[in-house]
């Protein structure tokens, strides 16, 4: 199966070569503290070390985490960070495992006490400041980052959401801070393919925002990704206020470094 994943430019890279690319990044060795399964497709894995002291990201970064050596690859998958308690050193990371991708498959066969290699944090897509008001939209893939991002929202902010998940029972549970004001809707697919944009262009064409200036923050599959830039353009947002991230490609395996090919 790992002769199917794409290789990174360049071959794939070892934690080295990654940390000799990007030496803000920092290689972390965590061990499984506890792993509960959320919604029929989804899990939280909570990681724990003392290294973790050291730890801090912005809401919205990810880890890239080993998920197969096998046949000589080096293969990683990116996985939303989706909390961090400095207090317990316990950091959250959110993972879809009904597919049957490497990431999916690693995710399936964790058990407490493993150890799990990461790097990062990683991710440019965070919280804009001074903004009016923030648009979220994305699919299961993005709704731990949305989470994430509007979980760590300050008093007095405006936030909108649509979010689209397979069926009801995959909507997560989202702690909205007190003085925040969020308008969060979910769409379900309910068997729709996933990489059909219909369904979110629609409640994008069909959503009256807030006043002011607003900042849109768009991830998931990456036909989906486009086709809702294209739309938020043509309803006034300008190139500048969509932060617009594809996290897979229907029908194609991610690269060995965890993302889609450009």
């Amino acid at each position: 199966m790992s002769d199917a994943i794409p290789t990174f430019p360049g071959g794939d890279m070892s934690t080295a070569d990654f940390l000799a690319r990007a030496p803000e990044l920092r290689a972390w060795s965590l061990r499984v503290a506890d792993i509960v399964d959320v919604t029929p497709r989804t899990r939280h894995v909570w990681l724990t070390s003392p290294d973790l002291a050291q730890f801090t990201h912005a809401p919205g970064q990810d880890l890239m985490v080993l998920v197969d050596t096998s046949h000589g690859r080096i293969i990683r998958r990116r996985y939303t960070i989706r909390s961090f308690d400095p207090s317990t050193l316990l950091l959250d990371l959110h993972m879809i495992v009904h597919t049957d991708g490497p990431g999916a498959r690693w995710a399936r066969g964790l058990q407490v006490g493993d150890i799990v290699e990461a790097i990062g944090p990683r991710g440019k897509i965070t919280l804009v400041p001074n903004v009016d008001w923030h648009l979220f939209i994305g699919d299961d893939v993005a709704v731990p980052g949305i989470a994430a991002m509007v979980e760590a929202l300050p008093m007095g902010s405006r936030a909108v959401v649509l979010a689209e998940v397979a069926a009801a029972d995959e909507e997560l549970a989202v702690r909205v801070p007190d003085g925040v004001d969020v308008s969060w809707t979910w769409l379900h697919r309910d068997g729709r393919a996933p990489e059909d944009p219909s369904a979110l262009v629609a409640a994008v064409n069909g959503s009256t925002w807030p006043e002011g200036q607003g900042h849109a923050y768009v991830a998931g599959e990456a036909s989906v990704v486009s086709s809702l830039r294209s739309t938020l353009l043509a309803r006034g947002f300008t190139p500048e206020t969509v932060a617009a991230k594809a996290y897979w490609g229907r029908g194609r395996a991610n690269a060995s470094h965890g993302e889609p090919l450009r």
